[in-house]
């Protein structure tokens, strides 16, 4: 038995040796070829090339398979041998497993020294009770005997700031026209005449807009302001992102533009962060800071009752660690504000009356008031003792929460310093009561305006200086009250067309900026020169890259993506997001084009008629995708399938045709698919005669383009769907030529209705078509029930009600679903798929199973087509009701990054249990995991063991008094997706007790990766004259099941603004998985336990220039040095984090 293993594996080294032999004797035929002026003949020996190459492809797919299945013998017979897993692949299928997956995460229980902060533990700790704290209301009285500062005195920054939002109660250019341009023209002036003045800037968008508009002299003076360090860029990003709805691509994304542009225009790197007005905070953002060179933060927008409790504790400053994460790497300095909110009445003391007194925009007579009815005094020789006095002992109170004698006051608030006046309000008194200071000795206060680099800078020497440590912390800040019981968890929902269409650009972008970085570095070899094809737009379509990034990046602003903007601004942003995909589509369609012809020579770009064309279309920024109709005939269609993935998948390709016959065959081997005919439902209970869906299994290597041709099929050739239809108490008749549509007769009608395929089965509601169980493979049979409810908002009686940002419940809870009149029931049974659909008033449910071998047919599809336009004041919820024995505790993930712990506690109100969902969510116990994989951000509770439901769309008529100044009426006809895993789990002794830190599985990790990003389909015209086209394999095999390439992006060219480099980001995440349970059937893809990964070998045959690893928003300050020109690119790569590297590809 060992000698044949033995032998087994030689046998598959003598032949990779082989293999790759003929591989670079093929490249070297192929180099050699000249590039201009081929003639026929040539082409002929590049066409028959290209074939050997495919089937050398082929054998080397086949190879690394079979290496799959060598690796996982041996693996299976170490296990075996031993009980620690750490063999280098995939463990063997059968489920005989001493120790865990190679490479996975164990479940952990987090425990800190004694200073640790373990946020879940807060939150059982506090008794929540809202007491009166008298002048700071949400807080407690602050004493201090006056010696405190003898020795230390207190050194205080006050800090000038504008909040300027990218886009609220008015359009982000109607801000930047009325009042964000004067605030910046200002700023040169008045920074200018006094070099003790300081000011902190934090959204570039804004920022690069004034930039554009202002001559050389003023950008000259912003250089000489910023070297003076008299102007802080803080943050650096292009906006100052939501950390609830965002997911990690788009933050990243926005926060690498954002860089890019400083240091591209400024020169300078951001040192620390400023997130005053996010409602909630992340340390998924926090790891992205920390990432790309950050390493102070502030945050303000928390709990009242955690603020409390920090300050109480002095841990109103601490080090914010990942919760993954073992050692101090990812520790960030965060300074989170103690009171109520970010303006000049809560930032001076605890006492806001007293602050609005020196807050001197509102002098009498000007706009702005205090609403304590005490207005602020200009400074005087006569008042200064008194107003000096006034003011430090509200800085005195202030410090006494905090570790240090070193205060941060900030002074501003939305849209602050429009007005020249307002500079010299500020400015020259509190210029005043600085100078009375510094001319006391006796009051041990050194006070100066600052900048946020000033704070901190002094903060580490204090602390340096006294030995002082500050405490740990991990978690979130979700979900965030500002007083009462008033919950920020509406906006986790609210508008949810628009944060679907925020996923389908991001997916479009990552997609666009794959294909666009690979096409460039193909032409650049095809060329051999390394310049470009002449005729291929790549600076226009750097350019819709770089305007794509921008809108999304501007849709991640905090009042954008979380759907609390007024209603023209909601259309603004909705805009500028379509107009982004259909512009980053040309640079999908124009890169395809080019890398698919067989003789480059016939390239031509015609931006009015493309090549290839999207099946999708999008009329306007608030309809949902249409697809287009492609019309058959007897010579082959071309269509285009690429995988923006970077793992082999197989996929259910679905295209509408004009014919109820169709063909599909792959082009290149005319290799037929399997395929399916479904009807096109016009109306619930209406078949489309014209228009017929055709869909197909697809086998799609990573990044690829591959070309199938689709023609007319003879009559009743092609497999057709059937179709069951009912309603309970009203029986319906459908008539269809096409399509064989049959009643639920006699018993059946009483009879759940199931379907089936190699992995699951599921029996539905008769009534409803809602999922009542599943079945798995091994027989296990779960409660898996789909509910949906209503949740209303409070009555009359109270004064406040669910708007934009709240959700205040009414008082009767949850209330299920009813209809007038019962649903109609569709059952669709097909070789493909087969799906059963409820249509209801407000919203079509479809639950569908895919007929796929591999693991892509393990887990249900589940979609929404939900319209509550009729509806006032209520809010639709979908509900999973599950038999496993979850307790009060789930887990939802935090932007797609990390999943965080949740505690669905009795003494806080239903609306505090919900927690913001970007991507997926999941119940378990020690012997299954519910898992709920998600294509767009909405909210999540799991308010009962076993239940979790997610908020589909909420529609409220009035405002919840934040600002906003009204309800959301606009709703759409909005799609959601979801998919469903139900996983059993191994080894699992018992539940950790305490805060635990968990993973997706690796099987929910590909599941998430392929609803994220889907194929994407593009056809050619039919045209029989069409050039020869022939698939684009990039790389020869998938990479390593968790390790996930987040990007590719094409960087700007250094010396030619506004056109591609040489150089892209390869940006690289690897994925921390469960260990409970392991994929059956396996993936194609490996995983490892070894960290150390050839980057080269990952990648092949793509090859590499230069690489160099920088920071995760690739500054050249961060670049790692003498990693260019080395031979072997080998880099570690750690379980949960991102890497970032520079490079060429040869």
């Amino acid at each position: 038995m060992k000698r044949g293993r033995v032998l087994a594996v030689v046998v598959g080294g003598v032949f990779c040796l082989a293999v790759m032999s003929l591989y670079r004797m093929l490249e070297t035929m192929q180099g050699a070829e000249p590039v201009h002026g081929r003639d026929i003949a040539h082409r002929q020996m590049d066409e028959d090339l290209f074939h050997l190459q495919q089937k050398i492809d082929r054998l080397e797919r086949l190879l690394i398979d079979n290496n799959h299945l060598v690796a996982r013998l041996r693996d299976s017979l170490l296990h075996r041998q031993s009980p620690v897993g750490g063999a280098n692949n995939s463990s063997d299928s059968i489920h005989i497993r001493a120790g865990p997956l190679p490479g996975c995460r164990l479940a952990e229980e987090l425990k800190d020294g004694a200073d640790g902060v373990q946020l879940l533990d807060v939150y059982d700790l506090l008794p929540f009770d809202n007491l009166d704290g008298g002048v700071w209301k949400q807080g407690f009285d602050i004493k201090y005997h006056g010696d405190e500062w003898a020795e230390q005195p207190l050194e205080l920054f006050l800090v000038p700031h504008s909040h300027n939002d990218p886009g609220w109660l008015k359009t982000f250019d109607g801000y930047y026209h009325d009042q964000t341009r004067h605030i910046l023209d200002n700023m040169l002036v008045k920074l200018e005449e006094d070099s003790r003045r300081k000011m902190i800037w934090a959204e570039v968008s804004y920022f690069s807009k004034w930039w554009s508009e202002i001559d050389g002299q003023k950008r000259a003076l912003v250089k000489r302001l910023v070297e003076a360090g008299q102007l802080e860029l803080v943050t650096g990003g292009w906006v100052m992102a939501d950390e609830a709805n965002s997911h990690y691509f788009a933050l990243l994304d926005q926060l690498m533009e954002g860089h890019q542009w400083l240091q591209t225009h400024l020169g300078v790197k951001p040192s620390s962060g400023w997130a005053i007005d996010p409602f909630g905070h992340s340390p998924s953002m926090t790891y992205l800071l920390k990432g790309a060179g950050l390493r102070n933060m502030v945050v303000q927008r928390v709990h009242y009752a955690v603020k409390k409790h920090f300050a109480q504790q002095q841990t109103l400053e601490f080090l914010w660690r990942q919760s993954w994460d073992s050692s101090s790497s990812s520790d960030i300095m965060c300074h989170m504000m103690p009171f109520y909110s970010y303006d000049v009445p809560h930032t001076c003391g605890p006492n806001p009356a007293i602050c609005c007194q020196f807050d001197f925009h509102r002098l009498p007579g000007g706009r702005v008031f205090c609403p304590w009815k005490i207005p602020p005094q200009p400074i005087t020789d006569q008042n200064i003792k008194e107003r000096a006095l006034v003011l430090l002992d509200q800085y005195r109170q202030k410090s006494r929460l905090f570790r240090s004698s070193v205060l941060l006051v900030p002074l501003g608030d939305d849209f602050r310093y429009v007005e020249s006046r307002e500079w010299d309000a500020q400015f020259n008194n509190y210029q005043k009561l600085f100078d009375y200071f510094d001319q006391h000795p006796e009051l041990h206060i050194k006070a100066r305006f600052g900048t946020l680099a000033d704070y901190f800078a002094a903060l580490h020497r204090r602390l340096s200086t006294t030995g002082t440590a500050l405490p740990t912390l991990r978690g979130d800040f979700f979900t965030y009250a500002d007083r009462d019981d008033h919950y920020w968890s509406g906006y986790f929902t609210s508008r949810p067309f628009y944060k679907r269409l925020d996923r389908t650009l991001e997916s479009t972008l990552r997609a666009a900026e794959i294909l666009f970085s690979i096409t460039l570095a193909e032409m650049r070899r095809f060329r051999g020169d390394g310049r470009l094809v002449e005729g291929f737009p790549a600076r226009e379509h750097f350019q819709r890259l770089t305007a794509g990034r921008r809108s999304l990046g501007l849709f991640q602003h905090h009042d954008a993506v979380t759907g609390t903007a007024r209603d023209p601004v909601v259309i603004d942003y909705g805009t500028r997001l379509f107009h982004a995909i259909l512009d980053l589509r040309q640079v999908l369609q124009s890169s395809a084009h080019w890398l698919l012809l067989l003789d480059k020579s016939q390239y031509h770009h015609d931006q009015s008629n493309p090549f290839l064309q999207t099946d999708e279309v999008i009329s306007a920024q608030d309809a949902l995708p249409q697809k287009m109709t492609l019309v058959l005939s007897d010579e082959p269609r071309s269509l285009v399938v690429f995988n923006p993935t970077e793992q082999l998948r197989t996929s259910v390709i679905s295209v509408v045709v004009d014919s109820p016959d169709a063909h599909v065959v792959v082009a290149e081997t005319h290799q037929p698919m399997a395929s399916q005919i479904s009807a096109v439902w016009a109306e619930p209970g209406r078949v489309s005669a014209e228009a017929f869906q055709l869909s197909f299994i697809a086998e799609l290597p990573p990044l690829s383009l591959v070309v199938y041709h689709v023609t007319k099929a003879p009559p009743g050739s092609t497999p057709r769907a059937r179709y069951s239809v009912h309603r309970h108490g009203n029986p319906l008749s459908i008539q269809s030529e096409h399509f064989q549509v049959s009643a639920l007769k006699g018993s059946e009608v009483n009879t759940p209705l199931s379907l089936s395929n190699k992995h699951l089965q599921i029996w539905s509601s008769p009534e409803t078509g809602l999922l009542q169980k599943v079945r798995l493979q091994s027989g296990l049979v779960h409660q898996v029930q789909i509910q949906f409810l209503w949740y209303g908002t409070r009555s009359s009686a109270h004064k406040d009600k669910s708007g934009a940002y709240l959700f205040l419940p009414g008082e009767e809870g949850p209330q299920p679903y009813s209809s007038s009149e019962p649903p109609l029931v569709r059952v669709t049974r097909g070789p493909v798929f087969s799906d059963i659909t409820s249509c209801f008033k407000h919203f079509t449910h479809t639950v569908r199973l895919f007929h796929l071998d591999g693991h892509a047919g393990k887990s249900l599809e589940l979609s929404n087509m939900v319209d509550i336009r009729s509806e006032v004041n209520r809010e639709l919820v979908m509900r999973l009701v599950s038999d496993v024995n979850s307790g009060n505790r789930f887990y939802s993930d935090l932007n797609g990054f990390q999943m965080q712990q949740r505690r669905t506690l009795e003494k806080l109100p239903l609306q505090a249990n919900f927690y913001p969902m970007s991507s997926s969510s999941f119940l378990q116990d020690s012997k299954s995991r519910l898992t709920l994989l998600s294509a767009q951000s909405q909210a999540v509770a799991s308010l009962r063991s076993g239940e979790l439901e997610v908020v589909l769309d909420r529609r409220l008529q009035q405002d919840d008094n934040r600002g906003l100044g009204q309800g959301v009426t606009d709703n759409k006809l909005t799609a959601s997706l979801y998919h469903l895993l139900l996983e059993e789990r191994q080894g699992v002794a018992q539940e950790v007790g305490g805060a635990s830190v968990e993973h997706l599985s690796l099987l929910a990790h590909l599941d998430s990766l392929s609803l994220c990003h889907p194929p994407i389909p593009m056809v050619a015209p039919s045209d029989n004259q069409l050039p020869k086209l022939r698939p684009f394999l990039p790389l020869r095999s998938s990479l390593p099941c968790d390790i996930h390439l987040l990007n590719l992006r094409m960087l700007e060219d250094p010396q030619e603004a506004g056109s591609p480099s040489q150089e892209v980001a390869l940006l690289l995440h690897r994925k921390g998985f469960d260990c409970s349970s392991a994929p059956s059937p396996l993936p194609s893809c490996s995983w490892s336990a070894h960290e150390e990964v050839d980057l080269e070998e990952l990648l092949a045959p793509l090859r590499f220039r230069s690489l160099r690893r920088s920071g995760l928003t690739l500054l050249r300050d961060h670049d790692e040095p003498g990693s260019a020109h080395q031979q072997r690119h080998v880099a570690r790569l750690r379980p949960m984090e991102i890497y970032a590297f520079r490079v060429q590809i040869d």
